[in-house]
């Protein structure tokens, strides 16, 4: 069978607005070549164990790799993906170069080309991000093993936004807390609150690509009984309390739930959000001031901006 890669350079801004774009075309995973990359290993902060060719990545920007059969609504969909990728410029979003390209590939060469970008990674004191098909054996006996298969997923747990998620569970988690992950993906964040002593996570998204992914790895990483996946529009279905709700989405996302946030949680209770470009983290803070919550702490990595906000007593 013969698939289509596309793919499209963009920014850092606009990376999980175009991938999400691809996955609403169709694709079941993508791959995210960013500039960065390279340079963030070579810096060894979290303890990263392998190494990147910045051959292998552009010179600046983001470029986001898909593949689509191909069939005769090929040239159909690429228009239909270029178009919505340049609309996200009416959204405030920077989109770059925007370079749309395609290329045909063997269903061999589809099926194996992504994994040569992915390996063990430790992100945090406590987790590390294992693909399925590497062996890793714990440097140490606390440490949080997340395995996750990115050819059925949304990402590798490896994105900043991601990374700043999973530090946060990981410092304000604590066992026998209720946790809300609200548009899951590849449910990483999830499992992660799961695998910290969570007594229950409702994980959420709008995509049941998604919810069928995040079913999957919480099935490979054994949580599944403290993970409940459903299919649902940000907070609209959840009427359960939680102690916590984390949600890795854009700034103007973030933005519209707020209020559901804030309504849910108890006094104390955590808001601990990311997907925010750093140029907007005043426009968020601010929101959720006016929204009732106190800025317990902002973290910078890279462009993005991570924000945990407690709900204030009255």
């Amino acid at each position: 069978m013969k698939w289509s890669e596309i793919s499209i350079h963009t920014t850092h801004e606009a990376t999980e607005a175009v991938a999400n774009i691809l996955h609403e075309a169709g694709a079941s995973g993508v791959i995210i070549e960013d500039s960065h990359e390279p340079d963030k290993i070579h810096e060894d902060r979290f303890g990263e164990i392998y190494e990147l060719n910045k051959d292998d990545f552009p010179a600046e920007g983001v470029i986001v790799k898909a593949y689509l059969p191909v069939n005769s609504f090929l040239i159909e969909t690429v228009k239909e993906i270029s178009e919505s990728v340049n609309d996200l410029a009416d959204y405030g979003l920077d989109i770059g170069m925007n370079i749309v390209k395609t290329n045909e590939v063997d269903e061999e060469d589809w099926a194996t080309a992504w994994k040569k970008y992915y390996h063990p990674v430790k992100i945090s004191e406590r987790f590390t991000i294992v693909p399925t098909w590497e062996t890793y054996t714990p440097v140490a006996s606390d440490e949080l093993i997340i395995e996750l298969d990115p050819g059925m997923a949304f990402g590798t747990g490896t994105h900043p936004t991601t990374v700043m998620c999973l530090q946060a569970l990981e410092k304000y988690v604590k066992k026998g807390d209720r946790v809300i992950d609200v548009g899951t993906g590849s449910g990483v964040l999830a499992i992660g609150a799961a695998l910290l002593g969570a007594s229950h996570v409702h994980a959420l998204d709008l995509d049941e690509v998604a919810v069928t992914a995040a079913k999957e790895n919480i099935h490979l990483n054994k949580v599944h009984e403290t993970i409940q996946v459903t299919h649902g529009n940000l907070l609209d279905s959840v009427k359960d309390p939680a102690s916590i709700i984390v949600a890795n989405i854009l700034a103007e996302v973030i933005m519209t739930f707020s209020q559901d946030a804030f309504d849910i949680l108890p006094n104390e209770g955590l808001f601990i959000v990311s997907g925010i470009i750093a140029q907007k983290r005043d426009l968020v803070k601010e929101d959720l001031i006016a929204k009732g919550f106190e800025i317990v702490e902002s973290v910078l990595m890279e462009e993005w901006v991570a924000i945990v906000a407690s709900k204030r007593s009255a």
